[in-house]
């Protein structure tokens, strides 16, 4: 078969976007689709088998439309456009930038970024009750947070909420220096650090003081009703079933609730069940609650955390059948007995 090609006008301004530095990405997709993509006078040349370069051409052009709309090209749009291409989904992209939530402080817009960010965001629009549920990296508390903020600032509900549970990852938190505050700050970090990108550190202040904002521990929770409130439940792997009961209970008229937890790591003791993991069998068969998977396609951090998060996953999935293969194997024996 002869090689084809195919010319796409690309104005100029927009040419060191669509090929990243080096000519990173340009280079990527080459490699990937097996074609020659060439820079001529403002023109690029796409060229080599038919199938693959109006592959090619259709992700060019879909990053050229986002680079049109403002953005600001970066690897992971390169690879999910890849990825999406492989599964015939077209415009996916193109589909998810239309979506803003807010903008930071710098006014940078905060997005969905993969079609499973793109349903999470949805649900949480959409549901009373969202558990958002994935590894590392995939936007799911800084989402929630994004959408937490929109609400708070449309007036949608009159204060926001962030826990999570101050688990004990191999330290105790009484051999820590300072009071309980700065014994339990290191846990909600993560939370404050998005709450001062998205909102500026003088607004968040101002809120906390009018107690319009409020991050605590989990155990802080107890005994409260909570109404007209938007709460987040971070790293939730680490609640006991009686935790996740409790919070799950606070929950009053008017409030939305989001739950993110990684399952893959949990630093409860061996012998004690996740309350994520409980909830997410005892209450999915419930109106207005959703449950949203997402997975190391959806990771939005650096390329290599995609791949890291892939390789564990394949790795669980291996000794997961190798343990369900040894069991039967077990019951078998034991049967022949």
């Amino acid at each position: 078969m002869g090689e084809f090609t195919v010319s796409l006008d690309v104005p100029m301004e927009h040419m060191q976007n669509l090929f990243g530095k080096c000519d990173s990405y340009i280079k990527k997709i080459e490699d990937d689709l097996h074609v020659i993509i060439v820079d001529r006078d403002g023109a690029v040349k796409i060229s080599g088998d038919k199938q693959n370069v109006e592959q090619a051409t259709r992700i060019v052009r879909e990053l050229l439309t986002l680079s049109e709309r403002g953005n600001v090209l970066e690897e992971q749009n390169i690879d999910y456009a890849l990825e999406m291409g492989k599964e015939s989904k077209e415009d996916i992209l193109l589909e998810i930038d239309g979506d803003c939530i807010c903008h930071t402080m710098s006014g940078k817009p905060i997005k969905p970024k993969t079609l499973g960010q793109k349903k999470y965001v949805d649900a949480i629009r959409d549901h009373m009750i969202v558990f958002g549920i994935g590894p590392a990296g995939t936007g799911k508390t800084y989402l929630a947070m994004a959408m937490a903020i929109t609400a708070f600032k449309n007036n949608e509900v009159s204060r926001i909420i962030l826990t999570r549970p101050a688990i004990e990852a191999g330290e105790k938190l009484g051999f820590l220096p300072g009071d309980l505050q700065s014994k339990v700050d290191p846990y909600l970090r993560p939370l404050y650090d998005a709450l001062y990108q998205i909102m500026g550190a003088e607004n968040f202040n101002k809120n906390m003081e009018k107690g319009l904002i409020e991050v605590a521990p989990l155990a802080y929770m107890r005994g409260r009703t909570l109404d007209n409130a938007y709460i987040i439940l971070d790293e939730a792997q680490n609640t006991t079933p009686a935790q996740m009961k409790m919070f799950l209970t606070r929950i009053g008229f008017g409030s939305k609730v989001v739950v993110t937890g990684d399952a893959s790591q949990k630093d409860l003791a061996p012998d004690v069940r996740s309350g994520l993991d409980v909830a997410a069998k005892v209450l999915s068969g419930i109106d207005d609650i959703a449950f949203c998977q997402l997975s190391s396609k959806d990771v939005v951090r650096h390329p290599l955390v995609q791949k890291i998060v892939k390789a564990y996953e394949d790795y669980e999935s291996k000794e997961k059948k190798y343990s369900e293969s040894k069991s039967k194997n077990r019951k078998y024996n034991r049967g022949r007995k």
